[in-house]
């Protein structure tokens, strides 16, 4: 019998008590054999490591020599156990056993090996072919589905300048840069204990508020009872527009709160928020109360309340973060997220995070292209407090795409002020690469001054400005008058002044203007006819007879926090533009009486003594003089 043959037969007597193949020490002697014709049985498992394999092989060609001459040996230990040697027949089967529990081992281990690569490779052959089966169905579609979800989300214009960055919109942060963490940490244990004595007493809510971007929110705040809500209208050119939506509840509180808005009843408002904490227009004049009696603070927790329940309203989709969505004013339920954001970006500036506020103005930007609260009057002064210069030259250039942002008062200035702390920044870093393609700070502040020329007679008063050269400097001719002679113009010219004036107090920006001034005055007194063309393009580019920012009060962007005597407390909810001549000069609805006549006490009759406590705090509510009732009941008797 040839060794051919016999390893056969060996081979399929193998197979047929153990069941398994043989596939190391066998699978050697297969290929090592010269004189094998014949096919072997072939694992299909070993198919898939046929290129490894053949790498090994390649790369070691001393193991094959060696199994080669196992090959060899392992045929003479073949024929001896066929030819019945009783030595050889023990020594084999002591040789099979252990070649059986080591290919039992190294066959398990393999097969777990193969059963993985086999299993990626059919997850990838059914994710590139074209099945019909419903697996190959249901991968399809969600691979549809995510694509779209990204071209929703995503869209493919997106204006990266107005993207915001969530860390910075955590004013906590940007106090802990500042002060430190250690007296942010002390201030925020005296808030906690305050917060615990307000609400000592109370029942606590077991509820966990939930974690937003726009505001941290605080553990006595109510559960969001979801009122709110926000819908999907369309994507248009790139951008994905969306509005709010009330509920059946909030509507009949919104009617309600419009009756109590009508006779002026902050009683009325009040216990609406009783019922429906998280009512916006309630909350926003809340807040303006709390900011006219000074409690800074509460109106603050106000403003916050309001954010909360805008965040927590959003569409799964709204991305307002990424500058590709848009909330049109137009929309009567996207109006109070538009007065929250303003008065929160007044809040972070009046404590100092300007980053805050440069972010909360970036959003507000974003939200509506057609800038219904002005944000774009004060973006450049937020960037400069926060001393982004770079990112505000990148505004400039790339925000409307036609670089045209420079023919507005508070860009022309608050561009060249920009630069001159580039220029700084770039001697102590002693790099001059890019100063070379841009304008210096001295050619952008004489543009401005050429452009605008009545800012600086504003500035020198608002500043002030005392020194005896900004007296003779003013008497020129080109800085007389302080009229742009454009109402728009005049009116941004305000807003600016207003809201820019405490960076010209700076030593360095002071003495750019000054000695940009007198370069401006030796120029006209070499050419006058500049003046003349600068006219031409203020006139051409603000042409209108009307104002077009009549919208936007100057009082809006002012440090100046505005208070009421307890008298005028009451008109406070009444906008002043829009306030009716009828309500000026004669008898006005509500509590207040004409004449000069008290109103009329109010009945506290089977009410509760806790809310009464709390209405009495308000400076109009009345329940009448006990001094005053015990005359008027006297005097009839004197009479008689």
């Amino acid at each position: 019998m040839s060794a051919r043959l016999l390893k056969k037969v060996l081979k399929e007597k193998e197979l047929a008590q153990f069941q398994q193949p043989v596939e190391e020490d066998d699978e050697e002697g297969d290929g090592g054999s010269p004189d094998s014709g014949s096919v072997p049985a072939i694992n299909p498992f070993d198919l898939l490591n046929d290129g490894q394999d053949d790498s090994d092989q390649e790369n070691e060609p001393e193991a094959i020599d060696e199994t080669s001459k196992g090959d060899s040996n392992e045929k003479q230990v073949l024929v001896k156990s066929v030819s019945g040697a009783p030595g050889s027949s023990t020594s084999s089967s002591k040789s099979k056993k252990k070649k059986k529990k080591k290919s039992k081992a190294v066959s398990t281990a393999n097969a777990n090996k193969v059963d993985e690569r086999l299993d990626e490779e059919l997850e990838m052959l059914s994710l590139g072919a074209k099945t019909s089966g419903p697996r190959a169905g249901a991968v399809e579609n969600k691979v549809a589905n995510s694509k779209t979800r990204k071209e929703f989300v995503r869209p493919a214009q997106v204006s990266s300048i107005l993207r915001v960055d969530p860390k910075h919109l955590n004013p906590e942060n940007e106090l802990r840069r500042i002060f430190g963490s250690k007296v942010v940490k002390s201030i925020e244990k005296d808030s906690q204990a305050s917060s615990s004595r307000q609400i000592r007493g109370g029942r606590r809510g077991n509820h966990h508020t939930r974690k937003t971007i726009l505001v941290s929110p605080s553990e006595h705040w109510h559960r969001w009872d979801g009122s709110l809500t926000m819908e999907f209208l369309e994507t248009k050119e790139g951008l994905n527009y969306f509005s709010y939506t009330y509920s059946p509840s909030y509507s009949q509180a919104q009617r309600a709160f419009e009756a109590a808005k009508a006779i002026h009843d902050l009683n009325g408002i009040a216990s609406i928020l009783l019922h429906h904490p998280y009512h916006l227009d309630s909350l926003v004049t809340m807040a303006d109360y709390f900011k006219f009696v000074g409690e800074h603070q509460m109106s603050a927790d106000a403003i916050g309340k309001c954010l909360y329940a805008f965040e927590c309203a959003w569409h799964p989709m709204f991305t307002p973060l990424q500058g590709n969505c848009q909330l049109k004013i137009s929309h009567e339920a996207n109006k109070p997220i538009f007065t929250t954001l303003f008065s929160h970006m007044r809040n972070l500036d009046r404590r100092g995070c300007h980053r805050s506020a440069l972010e909360v103005c970036k959003l507000l930007l974003a939200l509506d292209s057609d800038d219904p609260t002005g944000a774009m009057f004060c973006i450049d002064y937020f960037a400069l407090r926060a001393k982004e210069y770079a990112w505000l030259e990148q505004f400039a250039e790339d925000y409307r795409g036609d670089n045209s942002l420079w023919l507005f008062p508070n860009f022309s200035y608050s561009l060249a002020i920009c630069r001159l702390y580039l220029e700084q920044e770039e001697e102590s870093s002693k790099e001059s690469s890019a100063s070379a393609t841009k304008a210096s700070s001295s050619d952008l502040m004489k543009q401005a001054l050429m452009l605008h020329p009545s800012v600086l007679r504003k500035l020198v008063a608002k500043v002030p400005l005392k020194d005896r050269l900004w007296t003779d400097i003013l008497k020129h001719a080109f800085f007389k008058s302080e009229k742009a002679g454009s109402p728009s113009l005049d009116h941004l010219i305000n807003l600016y002044v207003e809201r820019s004036y405490l960076i010209w107090r700076l030593p360095d920006i002071q003495k750019l203007l000054k000695d940009t001034a007198m370069q401006v005055m030796e120029t006209l007194h070499h050419n006058s006819s500049e003046a003349e063309d600068w006219a031409c393009v203020r006139k051409q580019v603000f042409s209108s007879d009307k104002n077009e920012y009549d919208y936007l009060m100057v009082s809006d962007f002012s440090d100046m926090v505005a208070t009421l005597p307890p008298e005028n407390l009451q008109e406070f909810m009444v906008d002043p533009r829009m306030a009716q001549p009828e309500v000026q000069n004669g008898n006005p609805l509500g509590n207040q009486v004409a004449d000069g006549h008290p109103p009329a006490p109010r009945d506290v009759a089977n009410r509760n003594a806790l809310a009464v406590l709390v209405e009495s705090i308000l400076p109009w509510a009345y329940y009448g003089d006990p001094e005053n009732d015990e005359n008027n009941q006297v005097e009839p008797d004197n009479e008689d």
